[in-house]
Protein backbone atom coordinates (compact mmCIF):
# COMPACT_ATOMS: atom_id res chain seq x y z
CA UNK A 1 0.00 0.00 0.00
CA UNK A 2 1.67 3.22 -0.62
CA UNK A 3 1.30 5.41 2.51
CA UNK A 4 1.54 8.59 0.89
CA UNK A 5 -0.68 10.31 3.53
CA UNK A 6 2.12 8.60 6.38
CA UNK A 7 1.05 10.87 10.05
CA UNK A 8 -1.11 13.35 8.28
CA UNK A 9 -4.36 14.56 9.73
CA UNK A 10 -7.47 14.92 7.09
CA UNK A 11 -11.18 16.11 7.41
CA UNK A 12 -13.40 14.05 4.95
CA UNK A 13 -16.60 16.23 5.39
CA UNK A 14 -19.58 13.76 3.71
CA UNK A 15 -18.07 10.75 4.93
CA UNK A 16 -20.29 8.75 5.72
CA UNK A 17 -21.68 7.34 2.56
CA UNK A 18 -20.33 7.13 -1.26
CA UNK A 19 -17.30 9.29 -2.55
CA UNK A 20 -16.77 10.91 0.82
CA UNK A 21 -16.94 7.15 2.71
CA UNK A 22 -14.04 5.67 0.35
CA UNK A 23 -12.35 8.66 0.50
CA UNK A 24 -11.77 8.19 3.91
CA UNK A 25 -10.92 4.86 4.08
CA UNK A 26 -8.88 5.50 1.37
CA UNK A 27 -6.93 7.91 3.45
CA UNK A 28 -6.19 5.39 6.08
CA UNK A 29 -5.35 2.90 4.05
CA UNK A 30 -2.68 5.78 2.90
CA UNK A 31 -1.54 6.59 6.46
CA UNK A 32 -3.90 9.62 7.50
CA UNK A 33 -5.32 10.41 10.39
CA UNK A 34 -9.26 10.72 9.41
CA UNK A 35 -11.37 12.64 10.82
CA UNK A 36 -14.77 11.42 9.27
CA UNK A 37 -17.34 14.59 8.98
CA UNK A 38 -21.47 13.91 8.51
CA UNK A 39 -24.51 14.98 9.11
CA UNK A 40 -25.30 11.73 9.79
CA UNK A 41 -24.19 9.71 12.99
CA UNK A 42 -24.24 6.55 12.27
CA UNK A 43 -23.30 6.34 8.84
CA UNK A 44 -20.12 8.35 10.20
CA UNK A 45 -20.09 6.02 12.95
CA UNK A 46 -20.14 3.20 10.57
CA UNK A 47 -16.99 4.99 8.25
CA UNK A 48 -14.71 4.80 11.65
CA UNK A 49 -15.97 1.98 12.08
CA UNK A 50 -14.66 0.15 8.67
CA UNK A 51 -10.95 2.31 8.93
CA UNK A 52 -10.12 0.87 12.64
CA UNK A 53 -11.32 -3.24 11.47
CA UNK A 54 -8.45 -2.16 9.17
CA UNK A 55 -6.12 -0.80 12.05
CA UNK A 56 -6.58 2.86 10.99
CA UNK A 57 -7.21 5.95 13.21
CA UNK A 58 -10.03 7.75 12.77
CA UNK A 59 -12.75 9.82 14.65
CA UNK A 60 -16.55 11.05 13.55
CA UNK A 61 -17.08 14.67 14.28
CA UNK A 62 -21.33 15.32 13.51
CA UNK A 63 -20.92 18.15 11.10
CA UNK A 64 -23.81 20.12 9.43
CA UNK A 65 -21.75 22.14 6.44
CA UNK A 66 -24.20 24.38 6.20
CA UNK A 67 -23.88 25.82 9.55
CA UNK A 68 -20.30 27.53 10.33
CA UNK A 69 -20.07 27.13 14.38
CA UNK A 70 -20.54 23.21 13.49
CA UNK A 71 -17.94 23.69 10.99
CA UNK A 72 -15.26 25.62 13.38
CA UNK A 73 -16.13 23.10 15.68
CA UNK A 74 -14.83 20.47 13.61
CA UNK A 75 -11.71 22.02 12.69
CA UNK A 76 -11.30 22.28 16.46
CA UNK A 77 -12.01 19.11 17.37
CA UNK A 78 -9.21 17.86 14.57
CA UNK A 79 -6.29 20.04 15.84
CA UNK A 80 -7.14 19.15 19.63
CA UNK A 81 -7.29 15.39 18.48
CA UNK A 82 -4.42 15.15 16.40
CA UNK A 83 -2.47 18.77 17.04
CA UNK A 84 -2.53 19.63 13.47
CA UNK A 85 -4.34 19.74 10.18
CA UNK A 86 -3.09 18.75 7.16
CA UNK A 87 -5.16 18.28 4.38
CA UNK A 88 -9.23 18.32 3.86
CA UNK A 89 -11.67 16.66 1.09
CA UNK A 90 -14.34 19.37 0.93
CA UNK A 91 -16.50 16.33 -0.28
CA UNK A 92 -20.56 16.90 1.91
CA UNK A 93 -23.08 17.87 -1.13
CA UNK A 94 -26.51 18.01 -2.15
CA UNK A 95 -28.37 16.72 -5.43
CA UNK A 96 -29.84 19.06 -8.09
CA UNK A 97 -33.75 20.10 -7.15
CA UNK A 98 -35.07 18.41 -10.74
CA UNK A 99 -37.15 21.34 -11.48
CA UNK A 100 -36.71 24.18 -13.61
CA UNK A 101 -34.88 27.00 -12.83
CA UNK A 102 -38.53 29.48 -13.30
CA UNK A 103 -40.25 26.93 -10.83
CA UNK A 104 -37.52 26.62 -7.86
CA UNK A 105 -38.17 28.18 -4.64
CA UNK A 106 -35.98 30.74 -2.67
CA UNK A 107 -36.02 27.91 0.15
CA UNK A 108 -35.03 24.97 -2.61
CA UNK A 109 -31.94 27.27 -3.97
CA UNK A 110 -30.76 28.10 -0.49
CA UNK A 111 -30.77 24.67 0.75
CA UNK A 112 -28.55 23.27 -2.27
CA UNK A 113 -26.40 26.46 -1.94
CA UNK A 114 -25.83 26.43 1.87
CA UNK A 115 -24.31 23.05 1.58
CA UNK A 116 -22.80 22.43 -1.60
CA UNK A 117 -21.02 26.40 -2.14
CA UNK A 118 -21.32 28.14 1.34
CA UNK A 119 -20.67 24.94 2.93
CA UNK A 120 -17.53 24.33 1.05
CA UNK A 121 -16.59 28.32 1.85
CA UNK A 122 -16.76 27.38 5.18
CA UNK A 123 -14.75 24.13 5.44
CA UNK A 124 -12.15 26.17 3.34
CA UNK A 125 -12.38 29.37 5.97
CA UNK A 126 -11.56 27.31 8.74
CA UNK A 127 -9.18 24.56 7.53
CA UNK A 128 -7.17 27.44 6.11
CA UNK A 129 -6.71 29.31 9.20
CA UNK A 130 -5.21 26.14 10.78
CA UNK A 131 -3.22 25.15 8.12
CA UNK A 132 -1.62 28.35 8.50
CA UNK A 133 -0.54 28.23 11.83
CA UNK A 134 1.13 25.08 11.10
CA UNK A 135 3.17 26.00 7.23
CA UNK A 136 0.63 24.44 4.65
CA UNK A 137 -1.31 21.58 3.82
CA UNK A 138 -3.67 20.49 0.99
CA UNK A 139 -7.46 20.93 0.29
CA UNK A 140 -9.58 19.12 -2.38
CA UNK A 141 -13.70 19.96 -3.40
CA UNK A 142 -15.62 18.25 -4.76
CA UNK A 143 -17.21 20.29 -7.75
CA UNK A 144 -18.86 18.38 -10.58
CA UNK A 145 -18.69 18.00 -14.77
CA UNK A 146 -22.04 19.52 -14.03
CA UNK A 147 -19.75 22.71 -12.64
CA UNK A 148 -18.40 22.84 -16.06
CA UNK A 149 -21.53 22.04 -18.26
CA UNK A 150 -25.36 21.43 -17.49
CA UNK A 151 -28.15 18.97 -18.29
CA UNK A 152 -31.76 20.00 -17.86
CA UNK A 153 -33.64 21.06 -14.70
CA UNK A 154 -30.27 21.20 -12.55
CA UNK A 155 -29.56 24.98 -12.42
CA UNK A 156 -29.40 25.08 -8.60
CA UNK A 157 -26.59 21.99 -8.54
CA UNK A 158 -24.93 23.69 -11.53
CA UNK A 159 -24.55 26.95 -10.02
CA UNK A 160 -23.71 25.80 -6.57
CA UNK A 161 -21.03 23.24 -8.30
CA UNK A 162 -19.55 25.92 -10.72
CA UNK A 163 -19.21 28.36 -7.74
CA UNK A 164 -16.78 25.74 -6.09
CA UNK A 165 -14.32 25.84 -9.37
CA UNK A 166 -14.33 29.59 -8.48
CA UNK A 167 -13.95 29.06 -4.81
CA UNK A 168 -10.98 26.49 -5.41
CA UNK A 169 -8.57 29.25 -7.32
CA UNK A 170 -9.55 32.32 -5.67
CA UNK A 171 -8.03 30.14 -2.56
CA UNK A 172 -5.17 28.50 -4.68
CA UNK A 173 -4.15 32.14 -5.66
CA UNK A 174 -4.60 33.59 -2.40
CA UNK A 175 -2.33 31.10 -0.44
CA UNK A 176 -0.57 28.90 -2.90
CA UNK A 177 2.73 31.42 -1.08
CA UNK A 178 1.72 30.14 2.31
CA UNK A 179 1.99 26.12 0.93
CA UNK A 180 -1.84 25.89 0.31
CA UNK A 181 -2.27 23.98 -2.42
CA UNK A 182 -6.15 23.96 -3.16
CA UNK A 183 -7.80 21.59 -6.18
CA UNK A 184 -10.99 20.52 -7.05
CA UNK A 185 -12.40 17.30 -8.69
CA UNK A 186 -14.80 17.21 -10.73
CA UNK A 187 -16.76 13.81 -11.18
CA UNK A 188 -19.00 12.27 -13.74
CA UNK A 189 -21.65 10.00 -12.47
CA UNK A 190 -20.65 7.63 -9.72
CA UNK A 191 -22.60 4.60 -8.17
CA UNK A 192 -23.34 6.51 -4.71
CA UNK A 193 -26.59 6.67 -2.76
CA UNK A 194 -27.39 9.87 -4.48
CA UNK A 195 -27.44 8.51 -7.96
CA UNK A 196 -29.04 5.36 -6.83
CA UNK A 197 -31.77 7.16 -5.19
CA UNK A 198 -32.32 9.20 -9.10
CA UNK A 199 -31.71 6.18 -11.23
CA UNK A 200 -34.37 4.17 -8.65
CA UNK A 201 -37.15 6.63 -9.29
CA UNK A 202 -39.57 6.01 -11.81
CA UNK A 203 -40.35 9.35 -13.51
CA UNK A 204 -36.29 8.86 -14.25
CA UNK A 205 -36.89 5.45 -16.03
CA UNK A 206 -33.90 4.59 -18.22
CA UNK A 207 -31.74 7.42 -16.57
CA UNK A 208 -29.04 4.63 -15.63
CA UNK A 209 -28.32 3.28 -19.41
CA UNK A 210 -28.19 7.08 -20.87
CA UNK A 211 -25.43 7.42 -17.82
CA UNK A 212 -23.48 4.74 -18.85
CA UNK A 213 -24.02 5.81 -22.70
CA UNK A 214 -23.21 10.01 -22.05
CA UNK A 215 -19.53 8.77 -20.81
CA UNK A 216 -16.99 7.09 -23.27
CA UNK A 217 -15.67 4.92 -20.98
CA UNK A 218 -19.42 3.10 -21.08
CA UNK A 219 -19.82 2.77 -17.60
CA UNK A 220 -20.70 5.25 -14.38
CA UNK A 221 -17.65 5.38 -11.85
CA UNK A 222 -16.55 3.75 -8.89
CA UNK A 223 -16.71 6.03 -5.33
CA UNK A 224 -13.45 4.15 -4.59
CA UNK A 225 -11.97 5.89 -8.78
CA UNK A 226 -12.70 9.21 -6.93
CA UNK A 227 -11.79 8.26 -3.81
CA UNK A 228 -7.64 7.50 -5.39
CA UNK A 229 -8.02 10.62 -7.43
CA UNK A 230 -8.15 12.71 -3.56
CA UNK A 231 -5.23 11.37 -2.16
CA UNK A 232 -3.56 11.81 -4.55
CA UNK A 233 -4.29 15.29 -4.83
CA UNK A 234 -4.10 15.51 -0.76
CA UNK A 235 -0.96 13.96 -0.96
CA UNK A 236 2.78 15.38 -1.88
CA UNK A 237 2.81 13.52 -4.79
CA UNK A 238 0.95 16.57 -6.54
CA UNK A 239 3.52 18.95 -5.06
CA UNK A 240 3.18 21.36 -7.74
CA UNK A 241 -0.53 20.81 -8.98
CA UNK A 242 -2.78 23.83 -7.29
CA UNK A 243 -5.70 25.56 -8.66
CA UNK A 244 -6.70 22.47 -11.00
CA UNK A 245 -9.72 21.04 -12.20
CA UNK A 246 -9.22 17.32 -12.28
CA UNK A 247 -12.07 15.72 -14.03
CA UNK A 248 -12.20 11.79 -13.12
CA UNK A 249 -15.65 11.65 -15.35
CA UNK A 250 -14.88 8.82 -17.77
CA UNK A 251 -14.53 11.10 -20.47
CA UNK A 252 -17.86 12.81 -19.98
CA UNK A 253 -16.20 16.82 -20.09
CA UNK A 254 -14.74 15.22 -23.30
CA UNK A 255 -17.62 14.23 -25.52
Amino acid sequence: MNRALEGDTIIVTGGGSGIGRAAAIACAAAGARVVVADIGEAPGEDTVSAIRQQDGEAIFVATDVADEAQVEALVAAAVDKFGRLDGAFNNAGLAQTNVLLHDLTTTQWRRIQSVNYDGVFFCMKHEIRAMLQTGGGAIVNTSSALGRVAVPRSADYCGSKGGVLGLTKGAAVDYGHQHIRVNAILPGAVDTPMVQALTSDPQFAGLLEKLRTSHPVGRIGLPEEIAAAAVWLLSDQSSFVTGAELAVDGGFLAT
